[in-house]
């Protein structure tokens, strides 16, 4: 499954290369070769040479004796050079890598250097959920546990009513969470479905018993389930900024902090329908203060002072009307209804 990531990755980052890439803005204090090391990401690295570090793709270019010009590996050496007059970052590999044995492959794919930091991003890619709350309010839900526990875990079973086809055996057990509104409009953009584990159906019926075969948080009456869903999510991400302008606001930050930094989690009011998709940069816009003016001769006269650049986003998971972004970079504090638009 992770190799067809990275030919789709692959893919996008050769069409994005078409672009010009004299058109790039590179930092101003950018190295003429670098060589990529151990817990390197690729945003980092593009950091170094651009000023705008999703605008990797418009001068990547690969060495033709490179096999795999869509792994970058610790090791490799990256260049800046000119073609043309146009810069062009170019990646030059050592003559160990070209034949390696299909075991030393895979683990030489492990080692490969990601765009962002998985480790932050990877317990939202796999569980958490939004989902209408219709949906959620359709869905199964435990109706009782087993000795009238309060709380059950892996190993107990709990009795569930509402399954109606006899097939469904394997579920992800939920509860619902935050409601999202859209700040402007009022509608409702769905509801967190917070996930507490896995169970499996021992004995169906009109009340069911599920066995939990593995829990994350405790499940309680109430409780709803989902069928499991495959983990097909991307992981070698190609930063860029949306091909269209877009606008929207965080509507949610995680972990319940007041103040939004760097490698935070937040989520956008924009999704799917809006033509938001993964990989995609935004710009945030720390929302201007609506100030009394006291030099006017109205009293009551007020201003908004500018929105003020506070530092870029990844969208990294998306939903219908709701994404999920990771803060890449923070050049002031970030807070909630913070607005965000599509990147330089």
């Amino acid at each position: 499954m992770m190799m067809r990531h990275i030919c789709l990755g692959l893919m996008a980052l050769l069409m994005s290369s078409t672009l010009l890439a004299n058109q790039v803005a590179l930092n101003p204090n950018h190295p003429e070769r670098y060589v990529v090391v151990k817990g390197d990401t690729l945003w980092d690295i593009s950091a170094k040479f651009l000023q705008y570090p999703w605008h990797w793709p418009e001068i990547w270019q690969v060495n033709p004796q490179v096999e795999n010009p869509h792994l970058i590996f610790p090791g490799d050496e990256l260049t800046l050079v000119y073609r043309d007059g146009r810069p062009v970052l170019e990646l030059n590999r050592g003559q160990q890598t070209f034949k390696l044995s299909p075991e030393m492959r895979e683990i030489r794919m492990d080692e490969a250097i990601h765009t962002i930091p998985l480790s932050i991003i990877r317990p939202f890619l796999t569980k958490p959920r939004v989902v209408g709350t219709e949906v959620l309010d359709a869905a199964p839900y435990v109706v009782s546990t087993a000795d009238e526990r309060l709380l059950s875990g892996a190993g107990d079973y709990v009795y569930v009513r509402g399954i109606t086809d006899p097939d469904d055996t394997e579920f992800s057990v939920f509860r619902g969470g935050k409601i999202y509104f859209d700040p402007n409009t009022g509608e409702e953009l769905g509801v967190e479905a917070i996930y507490s584990g896995d169970g499996v159906i021992k004995q169906p019926g009109e009340i069911s018993t599920l066995d939990l075969t593995y829990t994350d948080r405790e499940v309680m009456v109430g409780d709803r389930l989902l069928a499991i869903e495959e983990e097909d999510f991307e992981l070698n991400f190609f930063p860029r900024a949306p091909s269209q302008p877009m606008e929207g606001m965080i509507i949610s930050v995680f972990d319940g902090v007041s103040q939004v930094g760097q490698y935070q989690i937040v989520v956008l009011n924009l999704g799917t329908r809006d033509g938001l998709e993964s990989g995609h940069v935004l710009s945030v816009y720390k929302a201007g203060k609506t100030i009394r003016d006291t030099v006017s001769a109205d009293r009551k006269a007020t201003v908004t002072l500018p929105d003020e650049h506070a530092g870029e986003a990844m969208v990294f998971k998306l939903y219908d009307k709701v994404s999920y972004a990771i803060v890449m970079k923070a050049t002031t504090s970030m807070h909630l209804f913070d607005k965000v638009r599509s990147a330089e």
